[in-house]
């Protein structure tokens, strides 16, 4: 019983491995690449307020929320990222660092001049997203699929084949793409929004903030008939 065992096994695989051979043999293996650019929405910034004391340092938190509550920026769109207090400093001894969203309705240029205060340390870009992204990395990555059926139609026309059945579908892997990183002002020297250059003659407008870039790859295999 075992020996007949083993030889259906070695028939099946003998067997399978004949079938992908032939596969392999009559299979057309093409990537299809699509990009897109989506214009931002969103964009997350970092903030960071300092004082003397706690008395001043809550005082100063106050006055960020107001300011930020007059743009236009909701409560629920402002987190808490970490407090300092630094023990050997003869004059700023804390810190306090949050998160606040914007959208593309609020006026970013005004916001900025508004935190152009003394008790706020920094304001630069965390993250620029769109509320959308999920459906348009679907639309890029139909698009590649696409495109991968496509270069093969014209490859195996060029031959006087034609394509057949998909056999495989694999979406390559490219982590660049699929994470939205903190993007530049379009303008070499605001790619660091800092105070310091908040100018008021300066866009600080969704307008002048570079689109988020998407870029999936699908590769696939074809049947050849």
């Amino acid at each position: 019983m075992k020996l007949k065992h083993f030889l259906l096994i070695g028939l099946l695989t003998f067997g399978s491995l004949i079938n992908a051979q032939e596969i392999k043999k009559n299979a057309i293996e093409v990537t299809g690449v699509a990009e897109m650019e989506v214009e931002p929405d969103e964009i997350i910034f970092n903030i960071g307020i300092k004082a003397d004391n706690k008395n001043d340092l809550a005082d100063n938190e106050k006055k960020l929320f107001e300011t930020l509550k007059n743009n236009g920026v909701k409560n629920e769109d402002i987190k808490f990222k970490s407090m300092y207090q630094n023990l050997y400093s003869k004059t700023t001894k804390f810190t306090k660092n949050f998160q606040f969203k914007v959208n593309a309705k609020t006026n970013v240029s005004k916001l900025f001049e508004d935190l152009n205060q003394k008790w706020v340390t920094n304001l630069n870009i965390s993250e620029v997203k769109n509320t959308k992204i999920a459906d348009f990395r679907k639309t890029v990555k139909i698009n590649a699929l696409k495109a991968a059926r496509e270069k093969a139609d014209y490859l195996l026309e060029s031959i006087g084949k034609k394509t057949g059945n998909p056999i495989e579908i694999v979406e390559i892997e490219d982590y660049m793409s699929d994470t939205i990183v903190p993007m530049a002002y379009k303008s070499a020297k605001m790619s660091n929004v800092q105070l310091e250059s908040a100018d008021a003659g300066v866009d600080y407008s969704f307008d002048n903030i570079e689109n988020i870039k998407l870029k999936y790859s699908i590769k696939t295999r074809y049947e050849i008939l």
